[in-house]
């Protein structure tokens, strides 16, 4: 007999268990994204209003990505119905990227050892990060990209632009500058046409080119006109031409320094030089002087153009940032090694940065570096304080908790006017308490879902088609249990080993 039959029979369409990845399961995507949760939900998720900080560890297949899935999904709801104090979400999942850049930019010898590239990022980094994937997706947004960077709940509202005083359209165009980031299209064509939307008119900035041409169209007019040849031989026309252009060669001399700072300390974003300066001398004299650029390397310029974010976004009606933080074991230059996640995560736990208002970080983090973290001294804690973080030492199921998620995910497979009990598909002799103590020894979700999966396929190759049996009897669950605990068993101890 094959799945499909036995599912058909007990009123299901598909299979519950077929996946593991909550990325790419349907009955997750589907019924379960908004219905089932794990019993620490509240403390994770917060007020989106208002959001605040927390530290999530959990061991693989825990259901950490399944939760910023339902994170992203919650606050998206809670977007449409709040529509002037929503949460702006940033997914900092994918470090690749940014990882890249920042190994580029150290010297050959230190990027041949992934823990020295690791040692090497600091928090401003961080901060450079999450303020390139906020900034790309408003901007793509502005511009009415039809693939945006970020979740579809951050939706800007109707007339957006004129939401935003004079001050808060620069602040955006200043953001562009130095933080978005698209692959579809260079950075200073996007800022043209944001600057267009925006009708953002640097006036001064203007006025200093009109002068330099209208002093070389004068001078050649001049000579045209009085048909002085000659001229064009003495210094004086060029020389008076040079003064002309003086504001704005003045200008290059200032922006190209500043230029050739935040490409440099831009560790983890692309920006060429003089595209950057360029759009830097758009800027009104006015505007731009005593504004903040991440040219140095620290976290103050940071803070403050992270204000400048906060204040354009709750203009647009949010009122909160949430960064969700996820799959730091799998960026290639981590690859699960633990010293080279504590690289890359330990400088984002500083208690400034966490407790910032307005800004909740969700980090779900791998359980090894919980474990890591009871070896570091009092310095770490201090900075770090994880005690008013939130913090969630375990993501832990217990076997009652897998039952009513495996029984929650029957159900969402159930027909039309069916419904389908995960305690039906076993015989009368395999009791739920029985069910629920195994559970408890599986620990996390995908080992129960594989499990599942293992015994609904033992079951159906056991009997051909003609002679179905439609519930799984002990004999085959208690066998599948034994032989499923000891290839956990091993794959636990290889992990063990590889860290």
């Amino acid at each position: 007999m094959n799945l499909h039959d036995l599912f058909d029979h007990h009123g299901m369409a598909t299979n519950p268990f077929a996946d593991e990845d909550a990325q790419t399961d349907p009955v997750f995507q589907g019924r379960c994204r908004t219905s089932t949760f794990h019993p620490n939900w509240d403390k994770v998720y917060g007020d989106p209003a208002n959001p605040g900080t927390s530290i999530v560890f959990g061991e693989k297949g825990a259901g950490k990505t399944a939760m910023r899935l339902q994170i992203t999904a919650q606050i998206e709801e809670f977007n449409r119905t709040h529509k002037d104090h929503g949460a702006f979400v940033i997914e900092y999942d994918d470090f690749n990227p940014f990882l890249d850049r920042f190994a580029e930019r150290l010297s050959s010898r230190t990027r041949r050892k992934p823990t020295k590239v690791l040692e090497e990022w600091k928090l401003w980094d961080h901060m450079d990060a999450i303020l390139s994937l906020g900034v790309t997706d408003v901007v793509d947004r502005f511009l009415n990209i039809s693939q945006t960077s970020g979740p579809t709940g951050n939706t800007l509202p109707e007339k957006a632009v004129s939401r935003l005083d004079h001050f808060q359209r620069r602040d955006l165009l200043l953001l562009a500058s130095c933080y978005d980031d698209s692959l579809s299209e260079s950075f200073d064509a996007r800022w043209y046409r944001l600057r267009h939307i925006l009708k953002y008119r640097p006036w001064q900035s203007w006025g200093i080119r009109a002068l330099g041409l209208l002093t070389m169209l004068v001078v050649a007019g001049t000579i045209v006109y009085l048909r002085k040849w000659s001229w064009l031989t003495t210094v004086w026309p060029w020389l008076i031409m040079a003064l002309g252009w003086a504001p704005w060669l003045a200008q290059v001399w200032r922006w190209w320094p500043q230029a050739f700072s935040v490409s440099r300390h831009l560790r983890c974003v692309n920006r060429d030089i003089n595209p950057l300066r360029k759009v830097l001398m758009q800027f009104s004299g006015h505007d731009i002087n005593g504004q903040p650029l991440p040219n140095k390397r620290r976290t103050d310029d940071r803070y403050e153009l992270l204000y400048k974010f906060q204040g354009v976004l709750k203009a647009l009606g949010f009122s909160g940032i949430v960064v969700l933080v996820d799959r730091v074991d799998e960026p290639h230059l981590i690859n699960g090694s633990q010293e080279n996640m504590k690289g890359l995560v330990w400088s984002m736990l500083d208690n400034k940065f966490l407790k910032q208002p307005g800004l909740g970080l969700k980090l779900l983090l791998p359980i090894e570096l919980a474990n890591c973290m009871q070896q570091e001294g009092h310095d770490f804690f201090q900075r770090a304080r994880l005690d008013k973080q939130n913090m969630i030492p375990s993501l832990e199921w217990t076997g009652a908790a897998l039952y009513d998620l495996a029984n929650a995910r029957v159900e969402a497979c159930g027909k039309e006017g069916s419904n389908p009990q995960l305690q039906n598909l076993f015989e009368q002799n395999v009791t739920s308490a029985r069910l629920i103590e195994a559970f408890a020894a599986l620990r996390v979700p995908r080992h129960l879902f594989k499990f599942l999966h293992r015994v609904l396929v033992a079951h159906c190759q056991s009997f051909v088609s003609s002679e179905p049996s439609w519930q799984i009897s002990a004999a085959t669950f208690e066998s599948q249990l034994a032989l499923y605990r000891r290839d956990q068993q091993a794959v636990d101890e290889g992990l063990s080993a590889g860290r």
